[in-house]
């Protein structure tokens, strides 16, 4: 089971950084994580949108669409979950010595549709 979990979630990611290109951000980074010290999360992708000349720290979720039509893929980005990214986040920007930078968070739903393989998304600016 967790191996079909992880296929689907790394397509999603392959699925957002695809869209994320399209739309000309520079990604820097994925499935970035602290390499010392607890283990604070993960950040799926890090890059930088190039209209807006920030960083983006970008979680992706994902869902198959016949199965779970009824519900939204970002309601599963809870308060904690905010919280740990933040705190990776401030990881990521330690290690980098981009302490200054302007960023915000975004997140990107992506709906599987199991049989064409096709992939519906959305992009949530700034949670």
């Amino acid at each position: 089971m967790a191996k079909k979990t992880n296929n689907l979630g790394k397509f999603g990611e392959d699925a957002a950084v695809k869209y994320l290109k399209k739309m000309r951000y520079k990604i820097l980074d994925r499935n970035f994580q602290n390499n010392s010290g607890r283990r604070i999360g993960e950040i799926d992708i890090i890059a930088r949108d190039p209209q807006e000349k920030e960083l983006v720290f970008v979680e992706v979720k994902t869902r198959q669409y016949p199965k779970f039509k009824d519900t939204n893929p970002e309601e599963n980005i809870t308060y904690i979950k905010m919280k740990r990214l933040t705190r990776i986040a401030n990881v990521y920007l330690k290690s980098k010595h981009w302490e200054d930078s302007k960023y915000r968070f975004d997140a990107i739903s992506v709906w599987l549709e199991p049989s064409s393989k096709k992939a519906k998304i959305k992009h949530i600016f700034s949670l």
